[in-house]
């Protein structure tokens, strides 16, 4: 069975950085795979914060733009989320989700929050 396990939450103050990882299981990172980051903070609904293909084409939500990082590890099965100048709305559970033209596989997620 198919398994990620996010890591790295935890609390930060306003404007500290935080790394986040995702260690996937079995034959996942493939060609045709898409890794992406998501959150969901309470009462909201889930959004796409980060993605990156096999070959390391990234899209970033707008919110994040020049704050985050994701980036991938084909060998090691592995990716990250670099986060710098936290704020705030950051506050949330972060996913790690990977996508095929089949199927989704999602990781149980890791609590991120950020204070003022």
């Amino acid at each position: 069975q198919v398994q990620l396990v996010e890591s790295g939450g935890g609390l930060v103050q306003a404007g500290g950085s935080l790394r986040l990882s995702c260690a996937a299981s079995g034959s996942i990172f493939s060609i045709n795979v898409i890794m992406g980051w998501y959150r969901q903070a309470p009462g909201k609904q889930r959004e796409l914060v980060a993605r990156i293909t096999y070959g390391g084409s990234t899209n970033y939500a707008d919110s994040v733009k020049g704050r985050f990082t994701i980036s991938r590890d084909n060998a090691k099965n592995t990716v990250t989320l670099q986060m710098n100048s936290l704020k705030p709305e950051d506050t949330a559970v972060y996913y790690c989700c990977a996508s095929t033209g089949r199927n989704e596989y999602w990781g149980h997620g890791t609590q991120v929050t950020v204070s003022s």
